[in-house]
């Protein structure tokens, strides 16, 4: 247990004091660290589910401490945090787990802040997770509150959900989506197409025709042993590479770019496809770092695929190309399965930036389009304003020199059959995903024609 719990607390640590992302680092902490499958798997879930519910395990901690958290210091916190995720979600005795995080406080910050923390740990143990969760509640100011202490979400992701599903017409599904987000996500992989295999016993994905599940086995092997051709990827991101690659017939002698690359995941997927058909694939990430991951990405593929390292603004314009993708940077409150420390990273004062970077990378990318050629937009995010309203303000841009196509269409043929895509009231041509409807991120995809 001990060992688990440590690892779960560096990690923890590292996503709070070094903005790490948890599902980076907790591979290599496990790896390091040696840990039996079932110490592996305890402390993933240590990881994940403390990370999850920090939000509502920081409300918690402030009634049974009579404090807010931002006088306790940060590492202190982060125990505290941990211990009560032990002592209110999981089946670790009361009696273990306060002993357990009161020594891991000890050789944080040193014996004076133990008594500090066996007394919070204590109150906490006190109530089950509903008696405390009731409490919250019925200090909550708006029903939003009520929600964000439940389902451990800040309360302007919520009302972000809700004007998106709502657009829909769908918005009595927020506690479904809500729900969903609290959930580990399946482990999917993808076969990149022309290079890699599906086993014969996988379970094939429901829409991409790329991706499968493992009915059991470490999935880490499969992927080592095929050389890169097999990886894992959420389906969604699979979908969105070949709604790109599958939106019109490829001719050969295509120029594709992938404009903002990193890790490489769809980039592979790109590569394979154009491989298939005939088609140049390039790719740019502007950071050096990410940029090796892309070229580790895609290194099985045979295909040359150069990777520059450039901001995305002035890459796109050295060259003219038929097709690109422009997978921008965002929030990310579409991935939160995957990466639940990001709804506690963002602001709502965070969205206007990203909005702009996203408008410019679109912006590029369609000037750097060959008549007829098609731009893929896509975010792993549902918000409004990173969706809908940078493509409408690049559609206001361009005018009639640029056409949507209908990503839901293009969707529904490469999943070969029914995919539950709502038609938004906009009456725009976006694909949007849902954890909860399809099981994936909440990629948003959108497909643009220059004319």
């Amino acid at each position: 247990m001990s060992a688990a719990r440590d690892v779960a607390y560096a990690v923890i640590r590292a996503v709070g004091e070094d903005d790490a992302y948890a599902n980076l680092l907790l591979p290599r902490e496990l790896e390091r660290a040696r840990l039996s499958t079932a110490d592996a798997a305890l402390a993933t879930e240590l990881t994940y589910g403390t990370l999850r519910r920090v939000g509502t395990y920081d409300a918690i901690i402030e009634m049974a401490a009579s404090r807010p958290v931002s006088g306790i210091d940060a590492p202190v916190l982060d125990a505290l945090r941990l211990g009560t995720h032990q002592l209110l979600a999981t089946r670790v005795p009361a009696h273990a787990a306060v002993h357990e995080t009161v020594d891991l406080v000890g050789r944080v910050a040193g014996r004076r802040a133990t008594g500090f923390a066996n007394a919070v740990l204590r109150r906490v143990s006190e109530r089950d997770e509903e008696e405390w969760l009731t409490r919250i509640e019925d200090a909550a100011r708006s029903d939003d509150e009520r929600l964000a202490v439940r389902f451990a979400h800040p309360v302007w992701i919520i009302r972000a959900f809700r004007r998106a599903l709502s657009v829909e017409g769908r918005g009595d599904e927020l506690l479904d989506l809500l729900a969903a987000d609290n959930a580990a996500p399946t482990v999917t992989l993808t076969a990149l197409p022309g290079v890699g295999s599906i086993p014969e016993d996988a379970e094939r994905t429901p829409f991409s025709p790329i991706g499968f599940r493992l009915a059991g086995g470490d999935p880490d092997r499969i992927v080592r042993g095929s050389g890169g051709a097999v990886r894992v990827q959420d389906e969604g991101s699979q979908l969105a590479a070949l709604a790109l690659s599958r939106a019109v017939p490829i001719r050969a002698g295509e120029r594709w770019l992938d404009l903002c690359a990193a890790p490489g995941g769809k980039t592979a997927v790109l590569a394979a496809e154009g491989a298939t058909g005939g088609a140049i694939v390039e790719a740019n990430e502007v950071s050096p770092a990410r940029a090796r991951l892309v070229r580790q990405s895609v290194a099985a593929v045979p295909l040359d695929v150069p990777v520059s390292e450039e901001d995305g603004r002035t890459r796109a314009g050295r060259g003219v190309y038929d097709r690109i993708l422009v997978d921008a940077p965002c929030t990310g409150l579409g991935a939160l399965r995957r990466r639940p420390e990001a709804r506690w990273r963002k602001a709502p004062a965070d969205v206007p930036e990203l909005t702009q970077l996203q408008t410019e990378l679109l912006i590029a990318a369609v000037d750097a389009l060959a008549p007829g050629g098609v731009v893929a937009y896509v975010t792993c995010s549902p918000h409004l304003a990173e969706t809908a309203g940078v493509v409408a303000e690049v559609e206001r841009r361009f005018g009639d020199a640029l056409t949507q196509l209908d990503a839901r269409k293009v969707l529904r043929q490469v999943a070969g059959g029914d995919i539950d895509l709502a038609e938004p009231s906009d009456g725009s041509g976006r694909a949007q995903l849902w954890p909860h409807r399809h099981g994936t991120d909440a990629m948003s995809i959108w497909l643009l024609r220059k004319n």
